[in-house]
Formats: C-alpha cells, structure tokens, sequence
C-alpha cells in the first residue's frame, strides 16, 4: 500500500482503485483527488466542527453507515473532541481541521461529511441557519429553485442574506450566517419563516414534517437547526448513484435554471468550477455578512 506525507503527517493509502460508483467506474483515488483539490476552499466551512461522516467502503451500491463517533484507528493528530448526543449524554467527535485529516477520512471511504449548525467551540450557538429545500413528489430541484427564491427575498425583510447549495440529491440547501443566536432560536425562526410561506402558498409549500403531505409540494426542512442535527458540508461529495457534489450556485443560476440537470454537479467538475468563477458561497464565512434574528 502506498504510503505518502502530508503536511507532515504520513498516511498509508488503501485500495485507490476500488470503484466506490460502480455506475460511472469512479473510484476512491478519484475522490481522494477531489477532497485533496477542493481542500482549501471546502475546510474553512467544516473545520472546527464535529464531523459525522457516511461511510461506503464497499462502495455506493454496498453496505453504507452513519458514523458519528471517532472511526477504529483514528490517528492521534485528528482532533477528537467531546459533544452531546441526542439523550445529552457525551460523546466523542472528530473534527477535520486540515488537510491531512481530510485525506485520512477520504481513504477510509467516509464520502459524506456533515457538519452542525455550530462550532465545537461554542456548543449550541448557532452561527449558521439552513433551510433543507426537497422536492416532493411530482416536483423536482427547479420547483425548489423558485421556492429558494421566494425565501431570499423573505429572509431580506429580516436583514438575513442567504446563499444557496445543492443538496447533492434532490434538492437545495439555503444558509445564512446568523450571530448572537441559539440552536433553538434558530429553529423557532426558520419554522416560522418555512410556515409563513406555507400559508402563503400551500399548493406549492410544505412545512409540516408528515411525509404524507409532501406530494407536489416542496417541503422546507427547517428542523435541522437543531442542535443536534447535522447537513451535508458545502462541497461534500454525496454517496448517490453518480459522484455527486452538495455544490454551491451562484443566484443567477438559481433563477435561471429550467433543467433538473444543470443543477447535478460531480467530483468531476466541481473543481473547474472552482477555478473558474471561485466560491460562491463564500460570504458565509464572513462575521461581517452575519445577521441578527428578529424576536
């Protein structure tokens, strides 16, 4: 097996050419290459926080877990901090603060990363706020686009400027960068935000949690806000059929797109995007973009 250093840290790679997406004969050393590519602009969204990762080592189509405490040999130079379970008992997480950890996650077959609303530092204050855009059936990531649309413009009248990604999936993912806010406080409002537009259109939107009442509707996830729910990192790849990636858009794309699939973004080419036209979710890591949520 090979082994190679980074930043200082020497990792023994496994298995490169195991095809992770059999469908499109996308292997692992393809998205250790892509994690390595995209380092700099994907870990100052995820580090610093616990990270809980979905893990396909047999690939996308083979068995696949949820992992959210540290995985078997976790390297003593990973960070490894204590949070809170769902019953509020402690817990273990990693945190991928650098390079290196990335490529360890990476060659340890974890495709996804999912990160909290909130840093480790300052457990349960929010400094983010997502809305989980997902289209029911009969409706698709161009119905989620208008409705994410229709959020921005909402989110205005409060002085909260939000951005948006795919999920990678289905649908789409807003956030905001919020300040002075609670886990809690910060459900309470996209609840009340995700209901306002219910009620305004409710042949279109969705809010309520019972999948029932999805069908030919977009449903807006507020919950997962919570504290103790995590989303998909920005420029995470997605264990999905093909390699895809939980990408952010421009808001000219949003309101421009008209086919499901220019709205599906790989490993492939995520990182020419990247190099062509940057990071346009990079305002939510700006403190001074940062809005204050109404009482």
């Amino acid at each position: 097996m090979p082994i190679t250093e980074v930043e200082g840290r020497r990792l023994t790679l496994s298995n490169l050419d195991r095809v992770l997406w059999p469908r499109t004969g996308t292997t692992k050393g393809q998205l250790l290459h892509y994690y390595a590519t995209v380092a700099d602009t994907l870990l100052p969204y995820i580090r610093g926080r616990a990270a809980s990762f979905v893990r396909t080592p047999e690939g996308v189509e083979g068995q696949r877990f949820f992992q959210k405490r540290p995985p078997a040999g976790t390297p003593d130079w990973v960070t490894v901090e204590e949070t809170l379970r769902h019953s509020g008992e402690p817990m273990d997480q990693v945190q991928i603060n650098d390079l290196a950890a990335l490529m360890w996650a990476a060659n340890l077959a974890c495709v996804e990363i999912h990160v909290h609303q909130w840093p480790a530092a300052a457990p349960e204050r929010a400094d983010r706020l997502v809305l989980d855009l997902d289209p029911g059936e009969g409706r698709t990531v161009i119905d989620c686009c208008r409705v994410a649309l229709r959020l921005r413009e909402r989110l205005a009248e409060d002085g909260i400027e939000v951005w948006a990604k795919t999920s990678g999936a289905k649908g789409l993912h807003l956030l905001a960068p919020v300040r002075g806010a609670s886990s809690a406080s910060t459900t309470a409002y996209a609840k009340r935000v995700a209901r306002e537009l219910q009620s305004r259109d409710p042949g279109a939107v969705v809010a309520t949690m019972a999948k029932a009442e999805r069908a030919g509707r977009v449903f807006i996830d507020w919950s997962q806000n919570s504290a103790r729910k995590t989303t998909a990192a920005p420029y995470t790849v997605r264990a999905q059929a093909a390699p895809t990636v939980s990408a952010p858009l421009a808001w000219d794309e949003v309101a421009a797109a008209r086919d499901p699939a220019e709205l599906v973004l790989t490993l492939h080419e995520v990182p020419g995007r990247i190099a062509q036209h940057g990071d346009p979710l990079a305002p939510l890591l700006d403190p001074g973009r940062a809005g204050t949520l109404p009482d």
